[in-house]
């Protein structure tokens, strides 16, 4: 089965909605983002969700220690890096968090246009449960609505799944995440932008249509994501 991630998740409405559509995880944007919300919000929102549930903090460019402390803390179950965080930094994360999930992002145009960038975070996929490929731009990480170059980019999506699962984002919708599955048969999915109403706030409608797409795509032998979903 697939992996769901509905990320930038302010207010527990959206959240309980996310989880009644059968998403696997919540992601909570911890970092400078108009869908931003602040360690205390994330914390009660958290607190109210059932145990089963994935809480994943998207952060950018903290250390291994005060991300330690802030998983802790608020009770995210892992974390998503989503920053200029350093290959070689990794198995830091991984001693810091102990199980709890890692997911790096890369973005896939600066791999499209600087393919031996990847090397290093291959060499160092130990120390992660997933690689996320999103299609950022210069004005922002992520959240942008923008598809990157699929086609272009399948041969590293290839590449990235002999070492690590490879979670697929970037301008998904419920009209268009079949696809993105049956092309790249990633292990799983994260949106944003493609559920939303506005910025921070999500139209159930479209949360239920995108996971229901992703569902009835035939998905045989499918990857794990990583850990289990509530370490200790």
């Amino acid at each position: 089965m697939i992996w769901i991630k509905i990320c930038a998740t302010t207010n527990l409405d959206d959240a309980l909605a996310s989880l009644d559509a059968g998403a696997n995880a919540l992601g909570f944007i911890l970092t400078e983002s108009s869908r931003c919300i602040t360690v205390e919000t994330a914390a009660q929102i958290i607190a109210a969700l059932p145990t089963s549930t994935e809480k994943i903090g998207v952060v950018v460019n903290e250390t291994p220690e005060a991300l330690a402390k802030l998983v802790s803390d608020i009770g995210l179950t892992g974390v998503q890096l989503h920053g200029d965080e350093p290959a070689g930094q990794l198995p830091e994360f991984r001693r810091a968090l102990g199980l709890r999930k890692i997911v790096k992002t890369l973005q896939a145009p600066e791999l499209l246009d600087a393919p031996d960038t990847l090397d290093e975070y291959l060499r160092n996929s130990k120390s992660i449960d997933g690689i996320l490929l999103d299609s950022g731009s210069l004005a922002a990480r992520g959240g942008t609505g923008q598809t990157f170059d699929w086609h272009n980019a399948l041969p590293i999506v290839e590449r990235i799944k002999q070492h690590v699962p490879v979670v697929i984002a970037g301008g998904l919708s419920p009209a268009n995440v079949a696809d993105a599955i049956r092309l790249f048969d990633p292990c799983g999915v994260d949106v944003v932008s493609g559920v939303e109403l506005s910025p921070g706030k999500k139209d159930h409608a479209k949360v239920r249509a995108f996971i229901a797409a992703a569902r009835a795509v035939c998905h045989e032998g499918s990857r794990t994501l990583g850990r289990g979903n509530n370490p200790s």
